[in-house]
């Protein structure tokens, strides 16, 4: 499962990769508002868990099931084995924690800058990428942020296929976590990767994640937030022992 704004594209190639090494089928999926899945102006974790598990039912993966996931995803996937363990058995959460906490101001930014690309009814996407970098000097979020921007059918004007006005709406909930030590607890084993030069899983965040995911294991990779992206080897390393080595 992907982050804001990303889609099942940008996991092809490490799910081809998992599916290789680990000997056994991986699905790819888009969460609501991204990718090819239907908009809704709902988008929060409960939402995003109970499609997760509509899907997990409907392709009958049964209990045997690894929930990967990215950022929003991580949360989408943490929030699927509270919700419903009997579905998972165990996960592989990627760079975010069982917190709730403000996303970083540059999402924002990102939501101001689609918003003014598809108000100018742009054609090229060299345009789109101009006004993006006055907001964005980091060419590959550039790039990845641009993976959203299509061509509807009969049109000249390029639109993003996310729906902007939703998911800037939704910033808030996407912080959010919205479950309690109390009485939520996921008792399967959980691999937590963190990036050192990320900030979304600090030190202080990890008797947190022991009380959610009391058999969580933790590996760090030297990498930012794009763990996958930028330390694709080491991940599916990790990934991959971590699953063959399920004692």
């Amino acid at each position: 499962m992907h982050g804001l704004f990303g889609s099942k594209q940008n996991n092809r190639t490490i799910s081809k990769a998992l599916a290789r090494d680990l000997n056994r089928p991986v699905y790819a999926v888009d969460l609501r508002n991204h990718g090819d899945s239907p908009h809704h102006k709902r988008h929060d974790y409960v939402a995003m868990a109970e499609d997760v598990e509509h899907f997990l039912v409907d392709k009958k993966l049964g209990p045997e099931t690894t929930l990967l996931g990215h950022s929003m995803g991580a949360k989408a996937a943490m929030a699927v084995s509270l919700r419903s363990p009997s579905l998972v058995r165990d996960l592989v959460i990627v760079d975010n924690a069982p917190v709730s906490s403000i996303l970083h101001s540059s999402f924002g930014t990102y939501i101001r800058a689609m918003r003014q690309i598809e108000e100018l009814q742009l054609k090229k996407q060299s345009e789109a990428d101009k006004i993006l970098s006055e907001y964005e000097p980091n060419l590959g979020i550039r790039q990845f942020l641009l993976t959203n921007l299509t061509r509807e059918e009969g049109s000249p004007y390029l639109k993003f296929r996310v729906p902007i006005k939703i998911l800037g709406s939704a910033l808030d909930e996407i912080g959010d976590f919205p479950f309690t030590l109390e009485k939520d607890r996921f008792e399967g084993r959980a691999l937590f990767v963190r990036g050192t030069k990320s900030h979304y899983v600090p030190d202080e965040h990890i008797p947190t994640i022991g009380r959610f995911f009391p058999l969580f294991r933790l590996k760090d990779i030297d990498a930012g937030h794009w763990v996958i992206s930028e330390k694709p080897i080491e991940f599916k390393e990790a990934v991959v022992e971590f699953l063959q080595n399920s004692e």
